[in-house]
């Protein structure tokens, strides 16, 4: 309803895949054609991965894939990248920022960031006195603004590391509190609309939506046009939110120039 080119994949029905609504852990999809699919810490997520069906299906749709790395052989010795829950992009100026845990091992973000041309921007984050697990729970990127519970990352020579390396982007920092990043207000993404005279959306959820201030709607509104959903079930059952359901589409078009983000 928002104008936003979606490709919709159903989990077959007879695949006990709890978090196969999370696509985002294990592909991705980059701007010159090329697709990344990453190791999984869990078991069970590791049979949500579909590689060969996805991609059929964007080629039957017009999209162009040029190069497959394929990642997922470091589950043998246990190196994990969950994708865009561990890398939160900076596509304009190419770094990935990462919150090191167990899901996010620092020797293959590195690979990762040699093999697709970004610098990587590592930091530790804790809420409630454990370790945040994926870094786009704590985080969120714009093209012109960031959403980010800095305090949740407490060494302060980190903070200002990350803030320095977000703030040479140009983007305004728009903080979000431990609370509010409990309620998945973190957990957004931009997507781009069919039509450019329109603002980004910005897709969240409701409990998201309704933990933020009327000063980062403000700010947020400067920037994007904001879009929720109830996900109540999803968030108590798979500890994801709209940002974890979604995989955006950078890949180029075949015969078009035209670039169109999901």
């Amino acid at each position: 309803t928002h104008g936003v080119n979606v490709v919709v994949v159903e989990t077959p029905d007879s695949s006990c895949t709890p978090d196969a609504q999370f696509p985002n852990n294990w592909i991705s999809f980059h701007p010159d054609g090329r697709v990344a699919v990453y190791p999984m810490l869990s078991n069970y997520r590791r049979a949500e991965r579909r590689t060969e069906d996805i991609l059929g299906r964007l080629a039957h749709k017009g999209f162009s894939v040029k190069q497959l790395y394929d990642y997922t052989s470091y589950e043998k010795r246990n190196l994990i990248l969950e994708g865009t829950g561990s890398m939160v992009f900076d596509h304009r100026h190419k770094k990935a920022f990462a919150v090191l845990s167990e899901r996010t091992n620092i020797e293959l973000l590195r690979r990762f960031c040699r093999d697709f041309g970004f610098s990587p921007v590592t930091f530790h984050a804790n809420s409630g006195g454990k370790p945040i697990y994926h870094t786009n729970v704590m985080m969120c990127i714009g093209t012109h603004f960031v959403v980010i519970a800095s305090s949740t990352v407490t060494d302060l020579h980190e903070r200002k590391q990350v803030l320095e390396a977000l703030r040479s982007g140009n983007k305004e920092i728009i903080e979000i509190s431990e609370e509010q990043m409990n309620q998945f207000a973190g957990n957004m993404l931009q997507v781009t609309s069919r039509s450019i005279t329109e603002l980004p959306l910005l897709v969240m959820s409701q409990r998201a939506r309704d933990s933020l201030t009327h000063d980062q709607v403000a700010s947020l509104e400067k920037y994007v046009k904001l879009v929720s959903a109830d996900l109540t079930t999803i968030e108590n059952c798979g500890g994801g939110s709209a940002r974890c359901m979604m995989a955006e589409l950078y890949l180029p078009r075949e015969h078009s120039h035209h670039r169109h983000h999901h």
